[in-house]
């Protein structure tokens, strides 16, 4: 969220011609580049958060604009939640719930029936070649991104590649693989939540070598990396999941729904016509679930119950969540 947060809001002042941080600013943890005269201020829903609890009415505001609403992680849900309550309160306060790939229906019926407005991206056409690994053996989806990787480099095409990888220790293994393959010729740059803010602002300063970026699912929303034609998408991602059993939070690896190969595969069609590779076969992307489970589902509901003590939402059975815990994940959690 904090890399997209910068990004954009970098993005936003060039496009507006204004000094970035005057007009426009962006609010992270740690830290606040606004001023008095901001008008626009992008900030992460962490932050949003805090201000909620900080000035309810969200009087500073005339209009809030939550992006990349789908990821339903438990801050967006509980802004939302916040939100519905506000409507009655702030008449005069604008909503704005964006994304690509989310349940228009249910979100707007969520919020009084509210207008929905398509906006129709200016994309260009992505052809999807379904690429499933010969063995079914564990990790060797590694293997199956070489393969794809080095026939792209073969097809001698222009463009940036963006791989799609579960987690960090994927993304060091796939680099020490492509130093013996016609890859090393490219820039390998990775791409993940931990990574210094310098490496990771390298992805939007494209140098004259062919880049691979090789990400976890930190690319798949939000940031728009320049140049980039191809998409490797491994089809996993790390997970947060609480395990009833073991009442602990884990975080498997999992294959991604419907909306977030949609998402992936729609990062190559920006600037140009664009390629996705599946490294997974039709009939199985077909049988994934339309949309990401939301994070109240698959979260211990202790830390949630806790979080809307402390943040003064009231009663997690009678806050307006979109989509309610089960009653009892809720006495589990208590």
């Amino acid at each position: 969220r904090r890399v997209a947060a910068l990004s954009v809001a970098q993005r936003v002042a060039e496009e507006l011609k204004v000094p970035y941080g005057r007009e426009v600013g962006a609010k992270i943890r740690f830290t606040d580049q606004t001023q008095a005269e901001t008008v626009i201020k992008l900030m992460t829903d962490g932050i949003l958060l805090n201000e909620l609890q900080e000035d309810p009415l969200l009087s500073a505001y005339e209009a809030i604009v939550i992006d990349e609403a789908h990821e339903r992680s438990l801050n967006i849900d509980f802004i939302l939640g916040c939100l519905r309550q506000l409507t009655e309160q702030r008449k005069d306060l604008k909503i704005i719930i964006t994304s690509a790939t989310i349940d228009t229906e249910r979100f707007a019926e969520a919020f009084n029936n509210a207008p929905i407005i398509e906006v129709s991206g200016r994309t260009y056409p992505v052809e999807t070649i379904y690429r499933p690994p010969q063995d079914s053996d564990e990790g060797d989806y590694i293997e199956a991104c070489v393969e794809a990787l080095s026939e792209i480099i073969e097809l001698n095409r222009e463009g940036d590649v963006l791989v799609f990888l579960p987690g960090e220790r994927d993304i060091h293994e796939l680099r020490r693989q492509l130093e013996d393959s016609p890859a090393r010729h490219c820039d390998l740059l990775p791409l993940f939540g931990r990574l210094a803010n310098a490496d990771q602002q390298r992805i939007f300063h494209p140098g004259g070598r062919r880049r691979i970026i090789l990400s976890t699912n930190i690319a798949e929303t939000s940031l728009t990396v320049p140049g980039i034609c191809f998409v490797v998408d491994t089809g996993l991602a790390r997970v947060s999941r609480y395990s009833t059993h073991s009442r602990t939070q884990r975080l498997p690896i999992e294959p991604i729904a419907q909306s977030s190969a949609d998402q992936r595969k729609g990062r190559c069609g920006r600037l140009s016509n664009g390629v996705c590779y599946r490294l997974y076969d039709e009939q199985d992307f077909l049988a994934r679930p339309r949309f990401t489970t939301p994070e109240i589902h698959r979260s211990n509901l202790a830390s949630v119950i806790l979080r809307m003590m402390a943040f003064n939402l009231g009663d997690v059975r009678t806050f307006p969540f979109i989509d309610p815990p089960a009653d009892n994940a809720i006495t589990g959690g208590y």
